[in-house]
């Protein structure tokens, strides 16, 4: 069962540059640290070996998940959308009522989500929140006593 993924330009070139630093800079770094393992001896009692085939088969696990995601990967089309209300990709400005605090945040997909940068999902609480709300609205977030006063 595949799940479509959605993704902004800038996101899906970083999955892409991940996925290429995995496939040729991780992969022969850990080539050569089989080979090396290998030319020690035995390889029954050689734990360098067992670590670097471990290392080696958690490497193509996770090659193979980035590759499903990058051949589920849709990209998100700005022109199309209506900005009028909160959606993929808007800024949205939340309000604290109670302190008078601002907060600037950009809705994104769930796989794009960094907090630290102004990110956040749609998928996320706060997200599903804001989502379809104009300038103005009022989200019904009542699941944290201190989120229930921000305003758009």
């Amino acid at each position: 069962m595949s799940n479509i993924s959605y993704f902004t330009e800038e996101g899906l070139k970083r999955l892409k540059d991940e996925l290429h630093q995995l496939k040729v800079h991780e992969r022969s770094s850990i080539s050569k640290q089989i080979a090396e393992a290998r030319d020690k001896g035995d390889l029954s009692e050689n734990a360098e070996y067992d670590a670097a085939k471990e290392a080696q088969g958690l490497l193509e696990l996770k090659i193979s998940k980035l590759e499903e995601v990058l051949g589920n990967a849709r990209l998100i089309d700005e022109s199309t959308l209506d900005m009028s209300k909160a959606l993929i990709l808007s800024k949205v400005k939340i309000k604290n009522i109670a302190n008078g605090s601002t907060m600037q945040y950009t809705l994104v997909a769930e796989n794009e989500a960094d907090l630290k940068s102004g990110k956040i999902s749609v998928d996320s609480p706060i997200g599903k929140g804001l989502l379809g709300k104009k300038v103005g609205d009022v989200p019904i977030l009542l699941f944290h006593p201190v989120l229930s006063n921000l305003k758009l």
